[in-house]
């Protein structure tokens, strides 16, 4: 039977609990292994009583090749505007072509700013050496180097800009503490690189140190992403949840799920204030489509929490307990399959089929599942959900002054035949010194962030690319105006200026890094 001209859907829209008068859901049934999972897991919904009426839309692959460059149509988005819920297999972005990813432009065009990602073990049923690994990850979803904002400036360098903002890191870390004492979690671990990136990761470090202040029965540490993501590999049991930034996020979300046992059991929810996405953390893999092996328990436990977050606690409660069972029961898709262990090998279908079987049934083994009632869907209007307390607790600071006391001015200045980078930067700087004036004082050069003048060593590589730092002379005040005439004036020396930017103070403190070595 099909719904809307989709397959996989039978009894959805046809009258049933789990059609006419059930919630709306975009459903989207994605490319590669997409159909054949999201088929499996419809079927299991279906099985189980969900009170849903898919709404299907397309999306990904297919779209992108019909040319449109986002991968998703203006009709989709109304769908997903007016559900917003979202059910969504994976795609398939083609390669080349400059196409944008489509999950990135889902998740931040509707404020999806919270990626929660739990993961656990499932031993002795699916192999993993870490039993007791129980943890989540909450990764910000909408900003860091996942803006995609990169550039070409010159012959040998590419640019892509991270970007950190106060209110994105404080409604994540909002979030994870919310989520751990909604959830009974003891422990919010923050990951960041603030060793390094002071400013960027320095601010996520430091709003998780204050917003930890409003949460005293919940333990707290830092780890610096390195060590963190090799103790995440090597001893995942010490951690319960995890709060980073998107491009860490996506990492350890991965070494997490793997070391679990199966990056095919993995879930993933996207929250936002309005609007949510649920799907598996693992893609398309075309390579295996059609044939009928794919594991759908990744897509399967991102439904059980979309009904969770629509307040259908009793069957997503149903559905779990009968898909731990089948696990129990050693009725295995081929990834979690072990000779010895496992008694039955099953593909996709089977796999949904045993599910549905076993609805209504409970583990004796793994861990009851039990959600409560309490719906986190933001649409309900609901008192006290997690998204309308962040919404409220949102903090907006008072404006600091803010004074430009500087520019940097990145230069495109090869380096000639024989000569140095330190030879290289004092002709350049004397260089810049005359045309540039006494409007404004040449402080410093670095190239890939190492200071290469006034002082410098002949043993730092160096390429075409010159961050060249200007600062107001001492007692002058200094405006954009001056610094368009000292571009101005570069460009009629035919001094290539690649990108600026201003160097501002707030409240006197410094708005921006100093070199490496100054």
């Amino acid at each position: 039977m099909t719904t809307n001209g989709k397959p996989g859907a039978a009894g959805f829209g046809q009258g049933s609990s789990t059609g006419q008068g059930g919630v709306p859901i975009a459903v989207a049934m994605g490319d590669g292994i997409g159909p054949e999972i999201m088929k499996a897991v419809l079927s299991i919904l279906e099985a189980a009583g969900a009170r849903i009426a898919p709404q299907f839309i397309d999306i990904g692959e297919k779209v992108y090749l019909a040319g449109c460059s986002s991968g998703i149509e203006a009709s989709s988005w109304d769908t997903l505007r007016r559900t917003k819920i979202f059910l969504k297999a994976p795609i398939t972005t083609p390669q080349g072509g400059g196409y944008k990813s489509l999950n990135v432009t889902v998740r931040k065009t509707l404020g999806l700013y919270a990626n929660v990602r739990p993961v656990q073990t499932f031993t002795p049923f699916v192999k993993s050496h870490f039993p007791k690994m129980d943890l989540v990850i909450v990764r910000e979803n909408e900003e860091d180097l996942y803006a995609g904002i990169e550039h070409r400036q010159t012959q040998d360098v590419y640019q892509c800009l991270k970007l950190i903002t106060r209110p994105g890191c404080e409604r994540i870390i909002r979030y994870a503490f919310e989520y751990a004492a909604s959830t009974g979690r003891k422990k919010v671990t923050c990951f960041s690189k603030d060793n390094i990136m002071k400013m960027t990761d320095g601010l996520f470090h430091r709003i998780f140190k204050e917003i930890a202040q409003e949460y005293p029965q919940i333990a707290t540490e830092h780890q610096i992403i390195d060590i963190g993501s090799a103790r995440l590999a090597a001893s995942p049991e010490r951690f319960d949840v995890i709060v980073t930034s998107n491009l860490y996020g996506d990492i350890i979300s991965d070494i997490a799920a793997e070391v679990s046992g199966s990056v095919g059991l993995g879930a993933s929810m996207n929250i936002g204030s309005e609007c949510a996405m649920f799907e598996a953390i693992h893609g398309s893999a075309p390579d295996i489509a059609g044939l009928d092996v794919a594991n759908p328990s990744g897509l399967l436990l991102a439904a059980v929490q979309m009904l969770v977050h629509v307040g259908q606690s009793d069957v997503a409660e149903r559905i779990q307990n009968a898909w731990a069972k089948t696990l129990e029961e050693g009725v295995h898709t081929a990834d979690i399959f072990q000779e010895g262990k496992s008694q039955k090998r099953v593909g996709t279908a089977a796999f949904a089929q045993a599910v549905v079987a076993r609805l209504g049934q409970e583990p004796s083994q793994l861990k009851k599942t039990s959600f409560g009632s309490q719906a986190t869907d933001p649409r309900g209007g609901q008192k006290g959900s997690i998204t309308q307390r962040i919404d409220a607790a949102l903090k907006r600071p008072a404006v600091a002054q803010k004074t430009l006391v500087g520019v940097d001015i990145f230069v495109d200045h090869p380096i000639a035949q024989g000569m140095t980078g330190q030879q290289a930067a004092a002709v350049l700087s004397e260089g810049l010194q005359r045309v540039i004036g006494n409007a404004l004082q040449l402080s410093l050069i670095t190239n890939r962030g190492v200071m290469i003048w006034p002082e410098g060593f002949p043993e730092t590589f160096c390429v075409d690319h010159w961050r060249c730092r200007f600062l107001a002379p001492k007692g002058h005040s200094l405006s954009n105006s001056d610094v368009a005439q000292a571009l101005a004036r570069l460009a009629e020396a035919k001094i290539d200026a690649v990108k600026t930017e201003n160097l501002y103070t707030f409240d006197g403190q410094l708005g921006y890094s100093l070199g490496q070595g100054e």
